[in-house]
């Protein structure tokens, strides 16, 4: 939709990969849309995802015992956390989307992305002690998980060793975004591309840029635990 920012955060070694594939569609159909596209490229920035005292700049609130949580929420009041951070916040802040691009790792997202989120949706900008959930301070913004499995549709279903997708999805979409304050929509999943015929990977890219082209349209998720338990 035109005039729609959006922040795909992106967490691939190689551009040449599927997930590459995927974001590229995306930056193309997103911008053909008229849409203003920004990429977090993870990897290729050397992103940072270890939570560490570098990430505050100058004085910490208590030089005795260190506590991440706290000296980031006193260092982001007093505008004081680090260079990168601050750059990667106003780019959430700036966007009506956020797309988070990635292959599933150990039932998670990887490293690099738990990072992002760890280090970025601090204590005062994507939430506070009584503002979150539906209250959260990242309100007006949806959020939509895109990303690729190693084993296919039948190991995440009911039932199956893996169990329900929607299982692994309860810490990622409901207990970060949610809680943030952001709108879930669906996610969209490429199960096990690795392992299928070149036509079928031609039919999930397919399929990606057909739901970009009406992604707008769509309504987000109902974010209760029902939706991923019941």
């Amino acid at each position: 939709m035109a005039g729609k920012k959006v922040l795909i955060v992106y967490a691939h070694q190689e551009p040449k990969s599927f997930n590459g594939a995927l974001l590229k569609i995306a930056v193309e159909e997103l911008t053909k849309q008229g849409c203003s596209v920004t990429v977090s490229d993870l990897y290729a920035m050397q992103f940072e995802p270890r939570a560490t005292r570098n990430d505050i700049v100058g004085r910490l609130h208590n030089s005795e015992a260190f506590n991440y949580g706290v000296e980031t929420w006193e260092a982001y009041k007093r505008g004081g956390l680090s260079k990168d951070l601050v750059e990667e916040q106003k780019k959430v802040q700036e966007a009506d989307l956020l797309i988070f691009q990635f292959p599933l790792f150990w039932f998670n997202m990887p490293a690099i992305l738990k990072g992002w989120m760890d280090r970025v949706l601090v204590q005062g900008f994507a939430y506070d002690v009584s503002k979150a959930y539906d209250g959260g301070l990242l309100q007006g913004k949806l959020s939509l998980f895109s990303f690729t499995t190693g084993g296919g549709q039948e190991m995440y279903s009911k039932g199956s060793i893996s169990g329900d997708i929607r299982y692994i999805l309860w810490p990622m979409q409901h207990g970060i975004m949610h809680f943030c304050g952001v709108k879930v929509l669906e996610p969209h999943i490429c199960y096990a591309p690795e392992n299928v015929s070149e036509e079928k990977r031609k039919e999930m890219l397919t399929a990606w840029t057909q739901r970009l082209k009406t992604l707008w349209k769509e309504e987000p998720i109902d974010c209760s635990p029902d939706w991923y338990f019941k």
